[in-house]
C-alpha cells in the first residue's frame, strides 16, 4: 500500500461516530478492567475518601500504525535479549565493574549494592532467578536519509516492575473488538483489517513465568500451602494492570497469589530457620503460606524507600529462599549504565555475553549510540556534546532510575549539567536520541480527547528463568505493549501521566 493511503489516518469522524466510538470505549474499558484509579489532580481524594473509583486508563482510540519488520524483529530477538540480562546477572565480577563507578555517586545503586553484598556475606539460598522484562523501542528514520527504511532501536532495558503487560493485552482486545462492532469509519477498512491487529497474550504469559518459577522452586518441606507474592506501592493506581496478572495466575495456572505494600513487609512476613519465606494473611492469621517467588512492582525506586526499615525490608527478603523476580544483581543489570557500556560504539562488551556473532549482531543493530559522561575519551567526547546547545538538541541525558519522569532532553541538557556538579555527571548517561517517523492518533485521557501528532514506543515483553550455574530453564517471549504520546511530550510513561496504552497496527513499508 501507497504511503500515501496513511496520511489521512486516522480519519475525521463525524459527531454520531465520534460519540459511538467514545462510549463504546469508555464503557468496554470498565467492564474489561483497562482501568486505571483516577489521579488525584483529576478527583479529589476527599471525593473518594476510601478509594472506590475507577476510570478509563488513558488510551488511544485507534491503534497506532506500525512496521510490520520492525513488530516482527521486535519479538524475535526478545529471547536473545533474555539472555543477555541473565547472563549480566550471573556475572557479579564484570557488573561490580560497572557499578563501582556509580557508588560514590549515586545513593541508590550503592543502597544495592550494599544490600547484595549482605546477603552475600550470610550466603545466597536460592540459586533460580526469575526475569520478567520488557525491552522497549521505537521506530527510527535517519533524518538524513530519506530512502532509508524504519528500523527499530532500543529505548532501554527494564528487568523490574516492567508494567502493563496487563493493560496492554486488554487494548489489543479493545481495538479488535470496536473493529469487529464497525465503530471504525469505512475509511479505514483497507488499513485496519483483522491480520494487522496482532492480540498482545502478555498477561498470560507474564502470568505463566511466575507459574514456572512457582512450579520450580518445589514443594514445601514442612507441608505448607504455597504462595507467590506481589511486593506492591501503596497508593497503586495501576492497581488493575497487576490485577489481571494475579488473575491469570489463579486461573490460567492453579497458583494462588497475594498482594503486600512494601512498607508492611516486615509486619505479614518472617524467615523460618532454613530462611524459608512465610507469609500470613491479615484475614486469616491462622495459615502461614510459603513464599516461592517474590515478585516486585515496588522497590525499584528510591521513593520506595522512606526510611532504613524499607532497605531492611529488601535484605529481609532478598535473604530468603524464594525465587525474585527480580534478585538484586536482575535488578542492578537495568541500570543505565549497563545499557551504555554495551552499546557505546565500538564496545567490546556484547560479545562476552552473547558469543554467538548472529545473535550479537541482530542485538546490535537495535542500539542506539550511547554515550558515558566520565573521563574516558568517549566520555570527554560525550561532554561537549552535551554541554554544546546545538549538538545537545540530538540527545538525551539519562539517570539510572526505572519509571518515567527522570530524563532531561535536548536543549534542556547543557543548563541542567551547569548546576550539577561534574564529579556526578557520571551517574548520566548520554544517547542519542531516536528519530520516529509522524503518525497521528486521539488518546482520551480523563475524559477528555486530545489529538494531534503521536510518538509510539514498543514494549517487548520476556519471561526468563535461569540458575546460577548458567542453566535456561525458560526463554520465553511474552506479548508486546504500545504506549503511545503527543509528540510535544519527551517522556511516555503512562502511570506517570505522559502516554496512552495502544495496539499495533501492522503495515508493510
Amino acid at each position: 500500500m501507497a504511503a500515501s493511503a496513511y496520511e489521512s489516518y486516522p480519519p475525521e469522524l463525524s459527531p454520531e461516530e465520534e460519540k459511538y466510538l467514545l462510549s463504546t470505549v469508555k464503557d468496554w474499558s470498565i467492564a474489561h478492567g483497562l482501568a486505571v484509579r483516577p489521579a488525584p489532580t483529576f478527583v479529589e481524594p476527599s471525593s473518594d475518601p476510601t478509594g472506590v473509583l475507577a476510570t478509563t486508563a488513558p488510551v488511544t482510540l485507534f491503534p497506532s500504525l506500525f512496521p510490520r519488520k520492525c513488530f516482527e524483529e521486535g519479538l524475535a530477538i526478545q529471547k536473545a535479549y533474555n539472555e543477555l540480562y541473565s547472563a549480566i546477572a550471573r556475572d557479579e565480577g564484570w557488573l561490580k565493574s560497572i557499578v563501582e563507578e556509580l557508588l560514590d555517586i549515586d545513593d541508590f545503586v550503592a543502597k544495592l549494592w550494599e544490600t547484595h553484598l549482605a546477603v552475600k556475606k550470610e550466603g545466597y539460598v536460592q540459586d533460580l532467578s526469575l526475569g520478567l522484562f520488557r525491552s522497549d523501542y521505537m521506530v527510527h528514520t535517519d533524518p538524513s536519509n530519506t530512502s532509508a527504511k524504519p528500523g527499530l532501536k532500543q529505548v532501554e532495558f527494564n528487568t523490574i516492575a516492567s508494567s502493563f503487560g496487563g493493560l496492554s493485552s486488554q487494548i489489543s482486545a479493545l481495538h479488535k473488538h470496536l473493529l469487529a462492532i464497525d465503530a471504525y469509519p469505512s475509511s479505514t477498512a483497507s488499513i485496519i483489517k483483522p491480520d494487522a491487529l496482532r492480540k498482545s497474550q502478555s498477561a498470560s504469559s507474564l502470568a505463566k513465568g511466575l507459574a514456572l518459577a512457582h512450579k520450580a522452586y518445589g514443594s514445601s518441606q514442612a507441608g505448607r500451602p504455597l504462595c507467590v507474592l506481589f511486593i506492591v506501592q501503596d497508593p497503586e493506581r495501576n492497581v488493575f494492570d497487576q490485577r489481571h496478572l494475579e488473575y491469570a495466575l489463579l486461573e490460567e495456572n492453579g497458583v494462588r497469589s497475594f498482594r503486600v505494600v512494601f512498607q508492611e513487609t516486615m509486619i505479614h512476613t518472617k524467615l523460618d530457620t532454613d530462611r524459608t519465606l512465610l507469609y500470613t494473611p491479615p484475614n486469616s492469621p491462622s495459615v502461614s503460606y510459603e513464599v516461592t517467588t517474590v515478585y516486585y512492582r515496588a522497590g525499584y525506586s528510591p521513593d520506595d524507600y522512606h526510611s532504613p526499615q524499607d532497605w531492611n525490608a529488601r535484605l529481609h527478603l532478598e535473604k530468603s529462599r524464594a525465587i525474585k523476580c527480580p534478585s538484586l544483581l536482575t535488578h542492578l543489570a537495568g541500570c543505565k549504565k549497563v545499557q551504555q557500556v554495551l552499546a557505546t560504539p565500538n564496545s567490546p562488551h556484547l560479545k562476552r555475553f552473547l558469543p554467538d556473532d548472529e545473535v550479537a549482531s541482530r542485538v546490535l543493530a537495535t542500539f542506539a549510540p550511547i554515550y558515558p559522561l566520565d573521563q574516558s575519551e568517549a566520555g570527554k567526547e560525550a561532554q561537549r556534546l552535551a554541554q554544546n546547545p546545538d549538538s545537545a538538541s540530538r540527545y538525551v541525558l539519562k539517570p539510572q532510575r526505572e519509571g518515567g519522569g527522570n530524563n532531561i532532553y535536548r536543549t534542556s541538557i547543557p543548563p541542567f549539567l551547569e548546576k550539577l556538579p561534574e564529579t556526578h555527571w557520571p551517574a548520566y548517561i548520554l544517547m542519542e536520541m531516536i528519530e520516529p517517523p509522524p503518525l497521528k492518533n486521539a488518546i482520551l485521557r480523563n475524559g477528555e480527547l486530545q489529538r494531534g501528532g503521536v510518538i509510539g514506543e514498543l514494549g517487548v515483553y520476556g519471561v526468563c528463568l535461569w540458575r546460577e550455574s548458567g542453566e535456561i530453564l525458560e526463554n520465553l517471549e511474552a506479548g508486546y505493549l504500545l504506549r503511545t504520546k503527543g509528540d510535544q511530550s519527551e517522556e511516555g510513561g503512562v502511570a506517570a501521566g505522559f502516554g496512552a496504552v495502544d495496539s499495533c497496527c501492522l503495515i508493510d513499508t
